[in-house]
């Protein structure tokens, strides 16, 4: 079993689904409460950053947006029919046990650090006998062989709901995000809904009710707080639409990254969806009422499978297809990579790394990338940490074009040394 520690080091965002779950508890839902009590989660912990303390309106604000997601995803989901729920990511809120309760099929999918910890603590609060429909995975979304993987005993039409994932992707982990959801719908039919893309949006509208005019200033601390939990920059990818500047072709452009990757979505009025907000009752009545006006404005994606062939499948590779040499010479590690390097296969690759680091006084690593497919900000955050570790930091050779892409996109060109 890989250690705990190497998962969270390596991709340290689902700490971000321990802030969710205890907004949720705030908003009165009983079994996140359970949950945050049997995962020992405080204020303190979970809500403020190294660099953040959270306020009293930006907590209110939370817990809304945090609720009204979580309720209406759900609502959604119902009302699509489809008899199997793919949870992506589940986090750590009890979903499961209100989807077993209507006998509904539920697969609870997300990074495995956060499996280990949120599948016992769940599974305590579901009776025995619909614990049988509850299936809790470890996947990398990225990654199109675990997600089949996890859902190979799937039955019918799903509906697949992300709350919260897509704002922490670069453009090349929501396009692989995007080619698997297609693969998914296209063998098992049934759609994708998401609360992402205008989360945005949401929050502002959200948010100018309860702040007023430091409505901005508590935005940005909100987005601060969330680069400091997971360590990623937050809403740098083509399917978040920005709120700033021309919100209509932002939108469009989304639409049109959707269209490349065999996608199409209806928008789902926020308002005309959202069932009862408990927290809403926890601010005046004229804020509440002007937070159900401004939903309005606001949508959740519906979205579905093109007929069309023409999306690029770019996560054709399994996860045992990784595979690593190493050796050193002098002082210098070499590394030869092989497949994926993502959440899944970025741990191995750590826990080799600090076990030659602590046998060998290292200067450098050089690594062979002549066979290595794809590298996510799990990856990534491992060569971060190898060039942090080395007086004479990182070389990559021999990489491809859709790894230098990435390389690009995330601005470690900038930080590696990358032989031309």
């Amino acid at each position: 079993m890989m250690d705990q520690n190497l998962l969270e080091r390596v991709n340290p965002v689902f700490n971000t689904a321990k802030m969710t779950v205890f907004q949720l508890a705030a908003a009165g839902e009983q079994d996140a409460v359970r949950v945050a009590e049997k995962l020992n989660l405080s204020f303190e912990e979970t809500q403020n950053s190294v660099s953040t303390t959270v306020s009293p309106e930006q907590m209110t604000t939370n817990v809304i947006l945090v609720e009204t997601r979580w309720r209406t995803c759900a609502a959604i989901a119902e009302k699509t029919g489809c008899k199997t729920v793919v949870d992506l990511p589940c986090g750590y809120t009890p979903r499961a046990k209100a989807m077993s309760q209507k006998g509904i099929a539920y697969y609870g999918l997300d990074l495995p650090a956060a499996i280990s910890e949120a599948e016992p603590a769940i599974l305590s609060l579901i009776d025995e006998d619909k614990r049988s429909s509850v299936h809790f995975c470890g996947v990398d979304a990225t990654n199109g062989e675990s997600l089949k993987a996890a859902l190979k005993d799937a039955e019918g039409p799903v509906c697949i709901t992300t709350e919260g994932l897509l704002m922490y992707f670069t453009d090349s982990e929501v396009g692989a995000l995007c080619d698997n959801i297609r693969m998914i719908l296209k063998e098992h039919g049934g759609c994708w809904v998401t609360a992402d893309p205008e989360a945005g949006m949401q929050y502002i509208m959200t948010m100018q009710p309860i702040a007023g005019d430091r409505f901005m200033e508590i935005m940005m601390k909100s987005k601060t707080t969330a680069e400091d939990k997971s360590d990623v920059i937050v809403g740098g990818n083509s399917l978040n639409v920005s709120p700033m500047g021309d919100v209509a072709l932002n939108m469009k452009n989304a639409m049109m990254f959707l269209a490349r990757h065999g996608l199409k979505a209806e928008r789902m009025i926020l308002s005309e969806h959202m069932p009862e907000i408990n927290s809403l009752d926890k601010i005046t009545p004229e804020q509440a009422q002007a937070i159900k006006q401004n939903m309005q404005k606001c949508a959740y994606w519906k979205i579905t499978a093109m007929d069309t062939e023409t999306a690029v499948d770019t996560a054709d590779l399994k996860a045992e297809d990784f595979d690593m040499q190493a050796s050193v010479t002098g002082d210098t590690l070499i590394l030869s990579l092989k497949g994926r390097v993502d959440t899944l296969t970025a741990p191995n690759l750590l826990a080799l790394f600090e076990r030659v680091k602590a046998e060998h006084a290292l200067s450098d690593v050089s690594i062979d990338c002549g066979d290595l497919e794809y590298i996510s900000s799990a990856g990534l955050r491992v060569l971060l940490i190898m060039q942090k570790s080395c007086p004479n930091g990182v070389k990559l050779s021999g990489i491809n074009q859709v790894v230098r892409e990435i390389l690009v996109q995330t601005g470690f060109d900038a930080i590696l040394d990358i032989a031309e």
